[in-house]
């Protein structure tokens, strides 16, 4: 031996033969309880010579089996723990090799370099030991206590698909005051580095500690009772629920050859799933489990929640209800994980961003927007401007909440550029939540935009007045009401309100009620804004009728657009809208000049009515005849 052993007390060694008969026997008894050996009478010279010979052996062999235990600490030759040799296997079945460990540990009889192997041996005793999984309880937790990061990274290399006597000293470890938290936070650590990190041990190790490991050791921590699940889990839930959500993703995104070869070994040695992806899922739904009513979890599955969360094209769409049954059950919940979700977020972990965007907007209602608002309005302005339609879409869900808190309303404003592009969007929904983004800014009554961003988002509403979905046609002219009001009277301004008013009148007057009260809103707004008080008042009055001739009254050089913009409504599928723009046309008629070219247009236009339903042709019929009555001659060549 290159290092002398510690002192081990002499009967430790001399019952080693004992021991063999009854291997549940005490191996440190005191060194008084030792008889006397008497002196040998004469006549028994004989007898007296073999029994020396006996414990003479006894003695040899125990000594060697001390020495050859010492020695494999001492030197460190614990490698049958990952080559399977059994040559040393008699060490860790004898109540000796346990009371010297116990020993070795309470003395401190031992160098930092050396607890790796001390930690393989107690692993190696409990798997050779099974009815006395307990006897090493204090040797354990006291190594732990002064080395936890060897003892945690020890045991996951040593056993990474947890067997029998590695979740003896999991439960151990966590059942301990003086060890749980500082376990269980190198164990939380080492479950955030996918695929694996290294971690350094005391004796040089510098093999890569897998993420997957640490995930089996969190499994089965989490399938003790709840009595013994440690408050750690439960102050770490929004922690360990990112991670192994994230887990889930990245292990059906991409599986790369060391993972696999890592967990078929891990196969090879327990009953575990064929996929880490659904080994995750179901550590997921157990430290669920830990917080959350069964009820909660079956409702997640009756919405093929975890299904989902198997396929990378609808991963963010299962993590998003997750975040939704949370707040159900508790806001506190989705506020915490929300806290935890923004520093990766912000860090910008691309394998992961349209999950967490999709978590985090789930959950954005559960925040405070004073405390956390600029850290997410940060993160939703570049989403804004991403390439994907989903974090577009995402980006501007979180937008919508956040717009509606006032202390929101200046810092959103940095994003109007971002937001005009985004309503020239095809996608119905983006233009939609961009619009509910204006109005909710500035019905805060806050702020004001200046004239030249008035003006741009004149032009991006014009073409929505019009549009074939009654919601955006709606929010569209709710929000050219808001922005009547939050706007300085400006000349370059007026010529769009004037183009406003035709559509607004025609909408007025649509089947969709709700259309209808936006127009009637819109129309109030450009009036004011033009202080037109007569135009104001037919609208307070509602009054629609005799605003054609109010109109066309107060504005004469402009009926030759506003002909051309009552012109499509002769083509409206809502025969009331087609028999208003017969009407409108045949009022602009009286009042135009012959050589417009307008005047043609219409009377072509109510010509082409003949074939429509008979109360529209014999209106269009009529129109004409009163246009050519009024004006009294042949002009037109179908006269």
């Amino acid at each position: 031996m290159q290092q002398r052993p510690p002192t081990v007390p002499k009967l430790a060694w001399v019952k080693e033969e004992e021991k063999e008969e009854s291997p549940r026997a005490a191996p440190t008894q005191q060194p008084e309880e030792v008889q006397q050996v008497q002196p040998p009478q004469e006549d028994a010279g004989q007898e007296r010579t073999e029994e020396q010979l006996r414990a003479r052996g006894r003695f040899h062999r125990a000594a060697q089996l001390v020495c050859r235990f010492i020695r494999c600490i001492w030197h460190e030759e614990a490698t049958f723990m990952a080559t399977g040799d059994t040559a040393n296997s008699d060490l860790f079945n004898a109540q000796t090799s346990a009371a010297l460990l116990d020993l070795l540990v309470e003395n401190g009889v031992y160098k930092a370099k050396q607890v790796p192997a001390i930690v393989r041996c107690i692993h190696q005793w409990l798997t050779s030991n099974v009815s006395d999984e307990h006897r090493l309880d204090k040797t354990l937790v006291l190594l732990t206590e002064a080395h936890p990061t060897d003892v945690a990274v020890t045991l996951l290399r040593s056993a990474p698909a947890c067997d029998r006597a590695a979740r003896t000293m999991w439960k151990t470890l966590i059942s301990s005051r003086g060890t749980k938290e500082p376990v269980l936070q190198i164990l939380f650590h080492v479950l955030e580095y996918w695929p694996a990190h290294r971690r350094r041990t005391s004796d040089g190790d510098e093999r890569d500690v897998f993420a997957l490991a640490a995930t089996v050791a969190l499994w089965e921590i989490l399938q003790l009772s709840h009595s013994w699940c440690p408050s750690a889990v439960k102050d770490n839930f929004p922690r360990l629920l990112l991670t192994l959500l994230f887990q889930v993703f990245i292990s059906t995104e991409e599986m790369s050859e060391q993972v696999e070869t890592f967990w078929r070994r891990c196969r090879e040695q327990r009953s575990l799933p064929p996929n880490p992806n659904r080994f995750a899922v179901q550590t997921v739904k157990a430290l669920l489990r830990q917080l959350l009513d069964e009820d909660v979890l079956m409702a997640i599955g009756r919405k093929c929640g975890w299904d989902m969360l198997l396929k990378a094209d609808s991963h963010h769409y299962a993590v998003g209800l997750l975040a939704r049954e949370l707040c159900r059950v508790s806001r506190s919940f989705g506020r915490t994980i929300a806290v935890s979700l923004l520093p990766r977020l912000s860090r910008g972990e691309p394998l992961w961003e349209l999950p967490a965007l999709a978590f985090l907007v789930e959950v954005l209602h559960c925040l405070n927007p004073r405390q956390c608002g600029p850290s997410v309005l940060q993160i939703i302005s570049r989403h804004l401007r991403s390439q994907c339609p989903e974090r577009r879409r995402l980006a501007l869900r979180g937008l919508v909440v956040l717009s509606k808190a006032p202390s929101m309303a200046k810092s959103i404003r940095s994003l109007n550029e971002s937001l005009l592009e985004l309503l020239q969007d095809e996608d119905t929904d983006t233009v939609q939540m961009t619009l509910s983004v204006f109005i909710n800014v500035l019905g805060l009554k806050i702020i004001q935009i200046s004239s030249p961003i008035a003006l741009k988002l004149l032009e991006a509403l014009r073409p929505l007045f019009d549009n074939e979905h009654s919601q955006l046609q709606q929010l569209s002219m709710l929000l050219f009401r808001e922005l009547m009001e939050a706007t300085e009277r400006s000349k370059s301004l007026k010529p769009h309100v004037y183009l406003s008013l035709v559509p607004f009148y025609f909408n007025w007057h649509d089947e969709n009620q709700r259309v209808a009260e936006a127009s009637q809103r819109a129309l109030f707004g450009a009036a004011r804004f033009l202080k037109w008080r007569d135009l104001e008042h037919l609208v307070t009055m509602e009054q629609p009728w005799r605003f054609p001739e109010c109109l066309l009254e107060k504005d004469r050089s402009r009926v030759g657009q506003y002909v051309r913009q009552a012109l499509p409504f002769l083509e409206s599928p809502e025969e009331p809208l087609r028999k208003l723009a017969i009407k409108f046309l045949g009022i602009a008629a009286r009042s135009m000049k012959q050589e417009q070219p307008e005047l043609q247009l219409i009377c072509q236009a109510l010509q082409g009515m003949t074939d429509d339903s008979p109360a529209v042709s014999n209106l269009a019929i009529e129109t004409l005849h009163i246009i050519r009555a009024v004006r009294r001659t042949p002009f037109f060549p179908f006269w």
